[in-house]
């Protein structure tokens, strides 16, 4: 199977606390792979580096054959790599439709002047926005909300929208920060249902961090464990489940 994303040795530090400590691992092509550990295991600090957010230390991160060892957020876009965040970064005064549409401002060609007259490129990518954006809202659920001020919606819904927003852009590596935080287990179990639909219908490959390692170990095909920045566990969900450490540190009596 051919890799989408390998990590060689990554580390990051800030003020010499070491929060990523020469990481390795790789995540397949199409595959849903997921980071569990405690707070501050440095799970949220690892995406950040993946979509240039931050600038490693030191270390390799190949994407799609691509090297960087740091790399501007709006070049990883364009890469290819899609990122929602654990607390939503919505903008709340506009429209479901409209923080959609956001997710495709780094895709437009038409100049600045063709923005502001709408004359040639500027009306095809309107078009094309739109069609691409409501097909998300229609995939998502969302089209009740489609005109909805989002500031005014459920959180889970808000978690939804944010979703549609990261997908909109056609993403090959979608990053996935605690999706279902503050969900109840309905609505997580509805949310794992989304993602997987995500991951089947698009081929998206998935890099998510979760919490709840129940819901995990049904949705993941490859799990990583972390411990203040390092690797305690790598591999399938069975293997991860029965690993002694994680057992000890993180599972407790789950089986």
């Amino acid at each position: 199977m051919t890799n989408l994303l390998e990590l060689n040795d990554v580390s990051l530090s800030f003020k010499g606390v070491k929060a990523l400590n020469s990481l390795s691992f790789t995540v397949a092509q199409g595959e849903i792979f997921a980071l569990i550990g405690p707070n501050g295991a440095g799970k949220s600090s690892l995406l950040n580096v993946i979509n240039g957010v931050y600038s490693a230390d030191s270390g390799d991160i190949v994407f799609d054959r691509s090297h960087f060892g740091a790399i501007r957020p709006g070049k990883a876009a364009r890469l290819g790599i899609g990122r929602t965040f654990q607390h939503n970064a919505l903008f709340r005064r506009l429209s479901v439709r409209e923080n959609v549409l956001a997710g495709l401002s780094r895709r437009g060609e038409a100049s600045f002047l063709e923005n502001v007259f709408r004359f040639g490129r500027d009306r095809k990518e309107r078009s094309d926005f739109g069609a691409r954006a409501d097909q998300v809202i229609a995939f998502l659920g969302l089209e009740t909300y489609s005109e909805t001020i989002v500031s005014t919606l459920p959180y889970g819904i808000q978690k939804r929208v944010d979703l549609a927003r990261a997908l909109v852009s056609e993403p090959k590596l979608l990053l996935l920060d605690e999706p279902m935080a503050g969900m109840n287990q309905d609505e997580k179990q509805a949310m794992s249902r989304i993602i997987r639909e995500v991951n089947r219908t698009f081929g998206t490959t998935i890099v998510l961090i979760e919490h709840d390692v129940g819901i995990v170990l049904g949705l993941a095909s490859h799990i990583v464990v972390l411990d203040y920045g390092r690797t305690v566990a790598d591999g399938a969900p069975d293997a991860v489940r029965n690993d002694p450490d994680v057992i000890a540190a993180y599972l407790g009596t789950v089986h």
